[in-house]
């Protein structure tokens, strides 16, 4: 792990190897000794503790309501680095920004998944925290209370070009998007992924927060991603289309391939503004739908890096999203690894 105090520190891009270090993993940078040339998955993103509450009936507002309560690891960024090294990706970087009080269990949580986490440590601001209410009736679903903490002062002092060194695709949270220091950073990353000729993928992340930024801004913001992977509600939202297929399409002609989950619905693919094919969703049983879509995205893209045709890969996304409703938290089962502690 990387101590840095504050964020926009200028640096751009080749500043220097910030991040690189992961404290008593005994692993390699990007590009050292055991890494793959043009092989390795970069995700960055956000490293987030999740209090995971399931609730079996309403909120009573103004006194208690019973609940089963855990904390887990999530984040988006980290949840789709995690769910594509459980999918098969050999060699899965993960770039993220914690404080001081969660960063060693957020290191050891991602290096027991498989993930090579290059994570910054915020001197100055907690690990960013959600609370994640979850529905106990039969759809699961779940709304949730952010505060991005560290997460959001991930910035362009923090990324190096050696972060890319053996990487054959870069994917970008689309919590990025949704603080200025991450913007800027977007916009170096995007620059230096298109230097190297590595394709960039991006799932926006959040409605609600879409809504905040505005439709609008989200195209120049974006611009250069190859693949899209919006929710439903993401994929309306940008376009300002009800129905989930023309929304899919519309985004196709902006961004050369569309994933568009739908969840239990499946998803959607759609390129040069139409609907290529129609995956259908994994029966499942909801326990916390926290994750689903990181699932979906974990395991597209490790099924992608594969080289499996993308509406092969959207049926991995599914399957892993099937399987991510069952469990509590967004992360996949834990390894069958000596040591590792679930």
């Amino acid at each position: 792990m990387t101590t840095a105090g504050g964020t926009g520190r200028g640096g751009g891009t080749g500043s220097g190897p910030r991040g690189f270090e992961v404290s008593g993993s005994g692993r390699t940078p990007p590009g050292g000794p055991g890494v793959t040339a043009g092989a390795g998955l970069l995700v960055v993103g956000d490293v987030i503790t999740d209090v995971v509450a399931r609730h079996a009936g309403p909120l009573s507002a103004g006194t208690d309501t019973a609940a089963s309560i855990r904390t887990v690891a999530g984040g988006a960024g980290a949840n789709v680095a995690c769910w594509a090294a459980h999918r098969g990706a050999a060699d899965v970087r993960l770039l993220g920004r914690v404080g001081t009080d969660a960063a060693a269990w957020h290191e050891r949580e991602l290096v027991a998944q498989g993930v090579r986490p290059q994570l910054v440590v915020d001197p100055l601001v907690p690990t960013g925290t959600v609370i994640c209410m979850v529905d106990g009736g039969a759809s699961a679903e779940r709304t949730f209370l952010t505060d991005g903490g560290a997460s959001v002062r991930l910035g362009p002092a923090d990324w190096s070009d050696a972060l890319l060194d053996g990487v054959a695709r870069l994917h970008l949270s689309g919590y990025l998007l949704f603080s200025e220091p991450s913007r800027a950073l977007v916009t170096v990353a995007l620059d230096a992924a298109h230097a190297r000729g590595v394709p960039v993928s991006m799932d926006p992340a959040s409605a609600g927060f879409l809504a905040e930024l505005g439709a609008e801004r989200f195209p120049a913001l974006v611009e250069g991603v190859d693949v899209l992977l919006p929710s439903r509600d993401e994929a309306c939202l940008l376009t300002g289309r009800a129905d989930a297929a023309e929304a899919a399409a519309e985004l196709s002609l902006r961004v050369p391939l569309v994933v568009a989950k739908q969840g239990h619905e499946g998803a959607l693919v759609a390129r040069e503004g139409k609907v290529s094919a129609r995956v259908p969703a994994v029966p499942a049983t909801p326990r916390d739908t926290t994750g689903a879509g990181d699932a979906f995205t974990g395991a597209f893209l490790a099924a992608l890096l594969a080289g499996a045709t993308p509406e092969d890969a959207a049926a991995e996304g599914c399957r892993a999203g099937a399987r991510a409703v069952e469990r509590v938290g967004g992360r996949p089962p834990a390894p069958d690894w000596p040591g590792h502690v679930t």
